[in-house]
């Protein structure tokens, strides 16, 4: 493991706690403006889908701007309606307020997109879904809530004129459902994440080795909800720690190492959930980034957010096949592609390229620089919002 002083820690806030006033405020500066709308902030979809989106659109000129709202700015609905000449409502799940929401767009003759990162809108899915998130399928408790938030997402989905998404496996999906028109704007890293991944990237190209002078397979998990889609790794990782004493294994997040794995005491090490700019020093501190994820429809539309997140830190990745994986990731050079039973195998063949690690990583890093860096999405942003 690379010593996680590589880069020093940041001391973190969170960038989007403007009051209302400065955010109507900046809706106002454009000529085009935006306004993005979600029940409430948060470090994942909120990030990815909205403060992203406006940190690019209010980066370059006054041509357009974007502000974001939340459930508790309706009552300056009216307000928000008269300065925005576009609505763009995020995963969020119908009810009065969100009527009301739409309704005053509505009136004033704007445009209203729907954007979802997530294949959680058509009720047809919620078996798959609460079956890979390994919920409990005999609680109804759970059958009511994810019922109820299909079921709320898709209603306010339908009420849209378009939509908005992350891939075109999900693109498709969303068109089948709502019989509109779909772009794709990618999940990207905003100038945050990259300023800090950037000099993590500049000391990791030394690979001067950490405390332990392991090899270190990572697994990052930003919810309690992956625990199948970690399962799919344990015999690999059992079997390559027993057979090589070099290799380690850090998990960051909610994942438990479990009985397996914790036989192998320091050789394994735990971290607690960081924030998403922290987050990238952990990731920069292993040399391989491990992405297993169960194959099918609900899988198939993730984004390849934690190919780009890695690789933009001088990691590489193996991840299993799915659509956005094998997209993004060439394998055998920028990364690795691994079925459900060759994890192992493709393990193996990661570490006895370490003498060639560099190399491979540095194509990862223009890849995710190229594809991913804020910098490069207005073209995209535009094109999928129709303007």
């Amino acid at each position: 493991m690379l010593s996680l002083d590589i880069v020093p820690a940041v001391k973190y806030v969170d960038p989007w706690n403007a009051s209302l006033s400065e955010r109507l405020h900046i809706l106002a500066l454009g000529k085009t403006r935006i306004a993005y709308f979600y029940e409430h902030a948060d470090s994942s979809t909120f990030r990815y889908r909205i403060y992203n989106m406006a940190q690019v659109l209010n980066a370059d000129g006054h041509d357009f701007s974007a502000s974001y709202f939340f459930l508790d700015d309706i009552h300056r609905l009216g307000e928000i309606a008269d300065l925005a000449d576009m609505l763009v409502i995020c995963r969020t799940r119908y009810d009065n307020r969100i009527n009301h929401l739409i309704a005053a767009f509505r009136k004033r003759g704007k445009r209203i997109l729907f954007d979802v990162d997530d294949l959680v809108f058509n009720t047809d899915y919620v078996h798959l879904i609460l079956t890979t998130l390994d919920r409990d399928l005999e609680d109804t408790r759970v059958w009511d809530e994810w019922l109820a938030y299909s079921g709320r997402i898709g209603a306010t989905l339908r009420l849209c004129d378009g939509a908005i998404t992350t891939n075109e496996h999900l693109a498709r999906k969303i068109s089948e459902f709502a019989n509109m028109p779909v772009s794709v704007i990618p999940n990207f890293l905003n100038r945050e994440q990259l300023e800090i991944s950037d000099r993590i990237y500049a000391a990791k190209r030394s690979l001067k080795s950490g405390e332990d002078g392991l090899i270190h397979l990572g697994y990052f998990s930003g919810s309690p909800s992956h625990n199948k889609d970690f399962a799919i790794v344990i015999p690999a990782l059992e079997a390559v720690l027993e057979e090589d004493r070099r290799l380690g294994v850090i998990l960051v997040g909610h994942t438990e190492p479990g009985p397996v794995l914790k036989r192998f005491g320091s050789r394994v090490k735990r971290f607690r959930f960081h924030d998403f700019v922290n987050l990238q020093r952990l990731i920069g501190s292993v040399e391989f980034n491990l992405m297993p994820l169960q194959f099918n429809v609900f899988t198939n539309c993730k984004s390849e957010l934690k190919y780009s997140e890695a690789a933009i830190v001088g990691t590489q990745s193996i991840a299993s096949p799915v659509n956005t994986y094998a997209m993004a990731i060439r394998h055998g050079d920028n990364g690795y592609l691994s079925q459900a039973h060759q994890w192992e195998k493709m393990i193996k063949l990661a570490v006895s390229g370490i003498p060639a690690y560099q190399e491979m990583a540095a194509r990862a890093y223009e890849d995710a620089r190229v594809k991913y860096a804020w910098f490069n999405q207005k073209v995209h942003i535009i094109f999928g919002l129709g303007l």
